[in-house]
């Protein structure tokens, strides 16, 4: 009977040792993420959002690619069925 109470004993300051850590712990965590996730985004997209890649002058226009011809297709994508509704 009392290796059982110590059992549950033990648990139990394990379980609320660990949730006051984690209460203590989640601020610090959360600022690490955060970070990370910045850095990751500024690696990804580069420092400076505003920086133009290219060195044209602003407001030109460039065409990169002509739009086909014949764009429009005649290929059946599916096929039409009626139906009743059944009550």
């Amino acid at each position: 009977m009392m290796t059982f109470l110590k059992t549950i004993l033990i648990v139990l300051l394990v379980y609320f040792g660990l949730k006051f850590l984690i209460k203590l712990a989640t601020p610090y965590l959360m600022r690490y993420i955060s970070k990370k996730a910045g850095q990751q985004f500024e690696q990804f997209f580069g420092n400076n959002p505003n920086m133009n890649t290219s060195h044209e002058k602003e407001g030109s226009i460039t065409i990169d690619k002509n739009p086909a011809a014949h764009s429009r297709t005649s290929k059946k994508v599916g096929e039409y069925v009626e139906f009743e509704e059944v009550d």
